[in-house]
């Protein structure tokens, strides 16, 4: 099912790395939102909605695809509800939570380890082989996305405390980092059909939450910026970087893919930039250098010395 990129097309080859562009760029506008809404939306609600609206956008356009697809779905039940568990209903609700009990700049930091725990499951689950080059490029990448998010100042980490927060935080990166790496497992279905049942059974396994939270904590009340906030989510975070996301996973490999995560805390620094009339530093300039770097060579072909044993992912 592992697709390779052609080398013999610029385009297939490009292809990949612009769609795993995408949903950092997304998901850097999910984690501002979602910071900026804690006092309108409930996490749990806020996470159920946005899956069950983004459901409800696809059901009617993929329906033909779904039905298709539908016995694949059910032989393959296993891995699909992994799949929305894991991607679904555990990582954003995670996050949503999460930003409620801890600092932003802990949450970013934490969510940038996400590549490091998708090397370290491949390993472990499918026994890939990471050469040094490859792991050099890891550990570049880190280090721009902490000096982004440490403003240049490494005294900032001696201020850091985790609490709750944070470690819901870490879970929830760990839960993205499984899904990341069981894209490999997915059945062989459409790519549409694999969005929209997996955001619907996610929407299934968060509604009992959602009931519990709407009768003993808080329930959604329902303003303009709350539905616009939903609707973005549901389609940009949701639709459009899942798609982008699963795609370029499918064609370079999880490995390859994880690293992108790092691209998060630069969106969000330029987003500040444009949004918030935050002045760009040194150590933006610096810190995005280093993580494109480090992209650069993680994703070198790797020479017969750098890779003892290539992954199937190469």
């Amino acid at each position: 099912m592992q697709s390779t990129v052609s080398s013999q097309n610029p385009i297939s080859s490009w292809l990949p790395y612009v769609l795993l562009m995408v949903p950092p760029l997304c998901w850097a506008g999910n984690i501002v939102l979602a910071r900026g809404v804690i006092h309108l939306i409930p996490p749990i609600g806020f996470a159920f909605w946005r899956w069950a609206i983004a459901f409800l956008i696809l059901a009617p356009l993929t329906w033909p695809h779904v039905r298709h697809d539908w016995p694949t779905v059910i032989g393959s039940w296993k891995i699909m509800v992994a799949l929305s568990m894991l991607g679904v209903g555990c990582f954003n609700t995670l996050l949503y939570i999460a930003v409620h009990t801890t600092t932003a700049i802990n949450g970013a930091l934490i969510q940038t380890t996400m590549p490091a725990f998708i090397i370290l499951i491949t390993l472990i689950a499918f026994q890939e082989s990471v050469g040094f080059l490859q792991m050099a490029g890891v550990m570049l990448c880190i280090l721009g996305a902490a000096l982004v998010l440490l403003r240049g100042n490494l005294a900032t980490v001696l201020n850091l405390s985790f609490a709750r927060g944070d470690l819901l935080m870490l879970l929830a990166v760990i839960c993205y980092g499984m899904y990341t790496v069981l894209l490999k497992k997915r059945p062989a279905m459409h790519a549409m059909s694999f969005l929209t049942v997996t955001f619907g059974a996610g929407a299934m396994m968060l509604a009992p939450l959602y009931l519990w939270e709407s009768c003993f904590q808080e329930s959604v009340t329902f303003t303009v910026d709350v539905v616009l906030s939903i609707i973005y989510v549901a389609v940009f975070p949701s639709i459009v970087a899942y798609f982008c996301w699963n795609r370029g996973t499918e064609m370079i490999g999880p490995n390859r893919a994880g690293l992108f995560i790092n691209l998060v805390p630069v969106f969000a620094s330029i987003m500040a930039v444009i949004w918030l009339n935050e002045s760009l530093k040194l150590f933006h300039i610096v810190g995005m250098c280093s993580i494109v770097a480090g992209m650069s060579m993680f994703n070198r072909k790797p020479n017969i010395q750098d890779l003892t044993t290539p992954g199937p992912c190469e």
